[in-house]
């Protein structure tokens, strides 16, 4: 960010688009390209860049090769990104949607997030899927399901594991996180890798014994693909790892 850039985002200069003021409030910190697609998933990347661009132009961003490996911090405490007014609104808007269709479904989908999200050229045979768990019996049962659905499955039962799990066999085609795990806490480990490149686009789905309002909006501020709360079906877990995939449906 520029000194016009920056100067730009802490007056909050209304004369500035929301479109570019929601960019410059990431680029405060920084942020790596791909970190922005994943915050702004309710975007095309087209759009993005083609913004990135014209900030570029006015003299407000200045872009340079960025590194895309650096080590994951799931042990840290991470703060809710800095809104604009428009997105303040609409996370409040959606996280009452979200707390409405969890009591009444037990199931929320982030639609902005999974609209230009492409779909998934994979079988469920072919898909990987990462559960992080502490429950033995919650993680074997959530084991079972998967696996009954078709999918390939791997397991972790703490912040530990999933990191030496991303570590050493790279990331899953999707991840369905604990809230509440022994050694971390599940949106900070959302907001962890939804800061690192290398898992900023990785969909996630979060496993919730609660629809308290305010996990709810950590949740869709931090960037959740979707929630599920416990208990839950095979059927209900397997058509939300379909969906957040973009996967069809089979047959009733």
């Amino acid at each position: 960010m520029t000194a016009a850039g920056r100067q730009a985002w802490e007056s909050e200069d209304a004369s500035v688009p929301a479109a570019y003021r929601r960019i410059l409030g990431m680029a405060a910190t920084e942020t790596h390209a791909d970190v922005m697609r994943g915050y702004l998933r309710r975007y095309p990347d087209a759009l993005i860049f083609e913004w990135l661009a014209e900030l570029e132009e006015l003299g407000l961003l200045e872009s340079h090769a960025g590194e895309q490996a650096h080590d994951l911090d799931f042990t840290g405490s991470f703060p809710l990104p800095r809104l604009i007014a428009e997105d303040q609104a609409r996370v409040a808007k959606d996280t009452v949607a979200a707390g409405g269709a969890l009591q009444r479904k037990g199931v929320y989908l982030a639609a902005d997030r999974l609209k230009h999200r492409p779909a998934s050229p994979k079988t469920p045979a072919q898909t990987t899927v990462l559960i992080v768990e502490d429950d033995p019996d919650q993680l074997a049962l959530a084991d079972l399901r998967v696996k009954m659905a078709g999918f390939v499955v791997r397991t972790a039962d703490s912040a530990k594991a999933l990191r030496d799990a991303l570590a050493e066999d790279g990331a899953p085609d999707v991840l369905v996180l604990d809230v509440m795990l022994p050694d971390g806490d599940g949106f900070d480990i959302l907001a962890s890798l939804r800061s690192h490149p290398g898992h900023a686009l990785l969909p996630i789905v979060m496993l919730t014994v609660k629809d308290d309002p305010n996990d709810i909006r950590r949740g869709l501020t931090l960037g959740a693909d979707g929630y599920v709360t416990k208990p839950y079906s095979k059927k209900l877990l397997a058509d939300t790892l379909r969906q957040v995939l973009k996967m069809a449906l089979p047959a009733s």
